[in-house]
């Protein structure tokens, strides 16, 4: 039988982004090595609520480290210690037992707190739209052979494509850049036939966005590649520079 855990979470409580907040003591005893961070969460909203406590606020969907949701800051690193992890797939095993865990949203001004772990990254949408739209013919199935598009190149663009869009980059930045996510969404479309069309004036526009948004600039100290879920490169940041330019 596996050993169960106590831990100690020291969670930021925050009503909302004009309230002050601050961070609540909670003991988490019996708790299964197999459980997530975000269960166990759910097992203290459980609690909370039958307490009458309001419940503490997090985002979460697929809970598979696909949709990019979830995510807040674990002992000051996004996700949580384990590199190419998201928060939904972060477990207890990866803990001690009587570990004190702090957790808190992520630190960005242009992500303002919603309540608790939870914020507003509407910012992000809002840089993707800026690009435009990549215009495509849909009303019947396209020629497998209309555009030829090396192994190689399809392989790299898969990969930038992975950005699940979660923030993490952002928020480990001291700069607070978005320019790992920016280069990614760029790199995906940029080096397909399908994403040549306004390719340097789409690196520009986002670019703008970007400095609107309130992100800073990017010091190259690759934080954001070091805690990227999806162990996107920060090479790909050099790529977009050399479109924008």
């Amino acid at each position: 039988m596996k050993k169960r855990l106590s831990l100690k979470l020291l969670i930021w409580r925050q009503k909302s982004n004009t309230t002050d907040g601050n961070f609540k003591e909670y003991i988490m005893k019996g708790l299964s090595p197999d459980l997530s961070i975000l269960e166990v969460l759910d097992q203290l909203n459980e609690k909370l609520i039958i307490n009458g406590d309001r419940p503490i606020n997090y985002d979460h969907d697929c809970r598979e480290g696909i949709c990019g949701s979830c995510g807040f800051l674990v002992n000051g690193l996004a996700h949580g210690p384990k590199s190419a992890t998201t928060i939904c797939q972060l477990y207890l095993r990866h803990f001690k037992d009587n570990d004190t865990l702090v957790l808190e949203p992520w630190r960005v001004k242009a992500f303002k707190v919603i309540q608790d772990l939870s914020v507003n990254r509407s910012s992000l949408d809002r840089l993707i739209a800026s690009g435009g739209y990549v215009s495509c013919q849909t009303e019947e199935i396209p020629d497998a052979n209309k555009y030829l598009i090396s192994p190689s190149k399809a392989f790299t663009s898969f990969q930038s494509a992975t950005c699940i869009g979660c923030g993490a980059c952002i928020a480990s930045c001291r700069n607070a850049s978005a320019n790992l996510f920016v280069a990614a969404k760029l790199a995906h479309l940029g080096q397909l036939p399908q994403g040549k069309d306004g390719r340097s004036n789409r690196a520009k526009l986002m670019n703008k966005q970007m400095r609107e948004e309130g992100f800073g600039s990017c010091s190259n100290n690759l934080d954001c590649e070091a805690v990227c879920p999806k162990e996107i490169s920060a090479d790909w940041i050099s790529w977009m520079n050399n479109d924008y330019l």
